[in-house]
């Protein structure tokens, strides 16, 4: 039988009266948008984050384009990122005129290399965007110390994948100037559709951020900035409302089998994506790094184990971003995404699955 990549059956089967209910009561109002369950999910991030706003939107993409709204973001501008993500990350930012600038990541993380971001730096850099990749953050304090020493650069941390993890104990997406997740159903928290949330303890950009998430309105019909409809709709909150009375369980479930993973690869010298002992990943993706990759994933697909590449072409690799940045800039993100695979991961993965996928590789 297949192994599920990620078996959101049965956590919803293991939630489903809790959010049956949830679903219902926002039936029974019908307040379909900016219900009570906004404010009520928003107040609880606030609590588990430690941040003191939470924005939710109306997907991890909005929630980085509206940052960089919000931060003033213009054509011309510099925003320094890692070429090895989704294509959201830079879309963004290109979207509103800037340019991204890429920076190299390290080779066993995967994350943005930090210790090449101050030589990056110009006027133009006016944000700095680092990606907590396969849902361990980067190497927050060093990058948030080259943004002070520049004049107190904004840091957006790109949490899609991160919600639950931690940096030197404190929350993902309470790491820097503001933290955007993602609520997509396969994330470690996540809705049934699309959604997100974005944070900060910034009062005025707060303020900024509810504004425009409605269309630029300070008020009903007073437009004070431009703005989108960025809205996480009321259902979709009520959905995230119920998974979050057991997150506590998932991210350990996850953080459990994660360090099983690496136990048994490491045991047979199974190459892997690393994690650093000053912070916890909530494994988004289990990701291991295969030399002929191709082949793999066919053999494993025989034994029913299914597999994914995040990511396989760097950004500056992409037609569409490509004349940003030559590929010999980045050759670690260029020699990674050959070889990254990621394997079934779910909290709810059994040893005896897990055993499987593992022999599955090893043979």
């Amino acid at each position: 039988m297949s192994i599920p990549f990620i078996d959101l059956k049965a956590q919803y089967q293991a939630l489903k009266p809790q959010i049956q209910e949830r679903i219902n009561r926002v039936l029974e109002h019908g307040q379909y948008i900016m219900g009570p369950e906004v404010k009520e999910l928003e107040d609880k991030l606030v609590a588990y984050t430690g941040a003191k706003h939470c924005i939710t939107v109306a997907s991890g993409t909005e929630a980085l384009l509206m940052s960089l709204m919000a931060l003033g973001i213009k054509p011309g501008d510099e925003v320094i990122t890692t070429p090895f993500t989704f294509a959201a990350t830079a879309e963004v930012i290109v979207l509103l005129g800037a340019k991204p600038v890429f920076v190299d990541i390290e080779p066993d993380t995967c994350n943005i290399n930090a210790s090449l971001i101050e030589a990056k730096v110009t006027e133009r850099t006016k944000a700095i965007m680092p990606v907590s990749l396969y849902g361990q953050p980067a190497d927050m304090d060093e990058i948030n110390a080259i943004a002070k020493k520049y004049g107190d650069i904004p840091v957006i941390e790109d949490a899609a994948q991160s919600f639950g993890a931690t940096y030197k104990g404190k929350k993902s997406c309470n790491l820097s100037t503001i933290g955007c997740t993602s609520f997509f159903p396969s994330k470690p928290l996540g809705c049934y559709g699309d959604g997100g949330a974005i944070f900060t303890s910034d009062d005025a950009l707060a303020q900024v951020l509810r504004e425009i998430r409605v269309h630029g309105q300070s008020a009903r019909y007073v437009h004070t900035r431009v703005g989108v409809g960025g809205r996480m709709d009321t259902l979709q909150c009520a959905i995230v409302l119920a998974k979050l009375e057991r997150f506590e369980w998932e991210v350990a479930q996850r953080i459990a089998i994660g360090e099983r993973y690496n136990q048994l690869l490491d045991q047979k010298a199974i190459q892997r994506v690393q994690q650093r002992g000053d912070r916890t990943s909530v494994f988004a993706q289990y990701t291991v790094i295969a030399k002929n990759r191709t082949e793999l994933q066919q053999r494993l697909a025989q034994c029913d184990v299914p597999t994914a590449v995040h990511y396989p072409i760097p950004l500056n690799e992409q037609p569409a971003y490509q004349h940003l940045c030559c590929p010999e800039c980045t050759p670690v993100a260029s020699m990674v995404a050959n070889g990254v695979m990621s394997v079934p991961m779910s909290a709810e993965l059994s040893q005896s699955q897990q055993d499987r996928i593992v022999e599955a590789l090893r043979s």
